[in-house]
């Protein structure tokens, strides 16, 4: 819960917009605001204080414990004009909150955090648990001392400025190490406890039985990721709270499933009892990875409870992100926030140029020129594989006509793919033009590089049979200059001569130019790789100059058409 809190009738109308903005999200602390202050640090994850930094300095100092618990306070001046992330901007969430405000108010987040403002990753923004000399090794990181990474286990961490060897260290690691002086310790999730418990096992040998299996293996119990047991054991109250006491979730799976485990333990006992040879192994093997403690019992008398440990190897990440048609502001949030995210960047040479300012230090550059498509999607692949985080990059949308098709080809399931969707040439195009896609539409690549043109051929005349608005990409080009001409005719064999055709080149791009024209007059000489051509269906017309396609036909009847 976010606590809001204003002393004027200024503040109170800017604290009044965030709350109708997010009424599920936010409180309303009234009253003297010491005592608003005080109450909402208590109750509240953050604080949105709309006063002066320098009164809300002195409300909220000596409130003050411990940054990994106190809340996040963000201070918006009563003129709405900043949202300045004052405390707990990782820990508490502050920076991304004073965005957010920002984002709703229209203000300028203030984010003065040093790795914030370096674009360095925070080692304490990851959302894994770190431990050790974090701030020393942040704060060589920031002054570009050589950090070395010594990472014991594979996981897709953001990028950081790190080297081949130096004074300190980032250890990434789930194995119960003491860290060094200089040295901080990430803690990945990678640890599967599987559980198996008789009715009313008390949670204390539960807990007993998983802490001396991961002390006597030499595992860190920040590094379990959940607990695993049979559908039957979900309503167990003693393994359902050593779940919550360890603060990971309880993952239950079916006894059919389980029975289907091959594992090095099985046993009479849970398959009379659950219909399974066996459930701690086999519900921490059952989505693969490295037996490190077989069946291990309790060490009460009788045992009531058992676990196993497995270790499941981080997933890489490939993120396929389409940058949108050229303009900065056309980039998505979302891509953004990917190309800040990946340790790898995969693309083209001339869309890597585009958003080089964006990436962070560290991260690691594959570029490639025209030509190299399957080659890069092979590659940032490959990079996934081996446990990194990776952006493959395309322009528009990376589904359409570029990188999503031939990397989704080349991975399996033994990665994690998201798809960053970006706005097309063809709805750039659109909107310059008007609203020519109003309708059904249709996108065409003319380009007979890897698509016959018989095949793009018959594509063509299905459009202009089923009277769809058409958009040619890669229309022509200085060895393809008969393919454009050749699909005009096609549409003109079923458009009259004034059908409304936009021409856009570099939609968005500072070189950026239309035109409209029609079906009869267009010149494709004039049209090259870097244009798109949209060409209107029967009832697309022209009104102000714009080309506009109704979204149905009922409207234009018996109405005069407009010039």
């Amino acid at each position: 819960m976010i606590g809001l809190i204003s002393a004027t009738s200024a503040g109170a109308a800017a604290r009044d917009r965030l709350a109708a903005a997010w009424p599920d999200r936010t409180r309303v602390y009234d009253g003297p605001v010491k005592d608003a202050v005080r109450r909402a640090f208590a109750e509240c994850e953050q604080l949105v204080c709309f006063l002066a930094t320098g009164a809300v300095v002195r409300l909220v100092a000596p409130l003050l414990e411990e940054k990994t618990t106190d809340p996040g306070v963000v201070c918006v001046d009563e003129a709405g004009r900043f949202a300045v992330s004052l405390v707990g901007g990782h820990g508490g969430g502050a920076n991304d909150l004073a965005r957010a405000v920002g984002e709703v108010l229209g203000a300028e987040p203030v984010v003065t955090t040093a790795t914030d403002a370096a674009g360095v990753a925070g080692l304490d923004t990851l959302g894994l648990p770190v431990e050790g000399a974090v701030a020393a090794v942040s704060r060589a990181l920031l002054d570009g001392e050589p950090v070395a990474l010594r990472a014991e286990v594979a996981w897709p961490l953001p990028p950081l400025p790190v080297a081949g060897d130096g004074p300190y260290t980032i250890r990434v690691t789930d194995r119960l190490v003491e860290p060094a002086e200089r040295e901080a310790v990430l803690r990945p999730p990678t640890l599967v406890v599987g559980v198996g418990a008789s009715k009313g096992a008390p949670v204390t040998e539960v807990l007993e039985v998983i802490d001396g299996a991961l002390r006597d293996a030499g595992l860190s119990v920040r590094s379990v990721a959940e607990l695993a047991t049979v559908d039957a054991k979900a309503g167990e109250p003693g393994i359902v709270e050593a779940a919550a006491r360890l603060g990971v979730p309880l993952v239950t799976y079916a006894a059919g499933d389980l029975a289907r485990v091959e594992v090095p333990n099985p046993s009479d006992a849970p398959l009379a009892a659950v219909g399974t040879p066996s459930v701690a192994e086999a519900a921490a093997l059952v989505r693969g990875g490295e037996l490190l403690v077989p069946k291990r019992k309790s060490a009460a008398s009788p045992a009531m409870a058992t676990c196993a440990v497995v270790r499941r190897p981080g997933r890489g990440r490939l993120a396929v992100v389409g940058l949108g048609p050229g303009a900065r502001d056309l980039l998505t949030p979302r891509a953004k926030a990917e190309l800040e995210r990946a340790s790898v960047l995969v693309g083209l040479d001339q869309y890597v140029d585009q958003i080089r300012d964006l990436l962070r230090p560290g991260t690691r550059i594959l570029e490639s020129g025209l030509g190299a498509e399957e080659e890069r999607a092979r590659t940032a692949v490959a990079e996934a594989r081996k446990g990194h985080a990776v952006a493959l990059i395309g322009s528009g949308d990376a589904g359409v006509y570029a990188m999503a098709s031939p990397a989704l080809a080349e991975a399996s399931d033994d990665i994690d793919v998201v798809g960053v969707p970006g706005v097309t040439a063809a709805l750039a195009a659109g909107a310059i033009l008007g609203a020519p896609l109003g309708h059904d539409h249709v996108s065409i690549s003319l380009s007979d590089l890897h698509t016959p043109w018989e095949v793009i051929e018959r594509r063509v005349r299905a459009a202009a049979e089923a009277d769809l608005v058409v958009t040619f990409y890669n229309p022509r080009s200085r060895g393809r200059d008969w393919q454009l001409p050749k699909a005009l005719a096609i549409l003109a064999g079923h458009r009259e001569p004034g059908t409304p055709v936009g021409v856009v080149r570099n939609a968005s791009r500072p070189d950026e130019s239309s035109r409209v024209t029609t079906l009869a007059e267009l010149d494709a000489a004039t049209v090259d790789m870097m244009t798109v051509v949209t060409v209107g269906n029967t009832a697309t017309r022209l009104i102000a100059g714009r080309m506009v396609t109704p979204r149905g036909y009922r409207w234009q009847e018996n109405q005069e058409e407009p010039e």
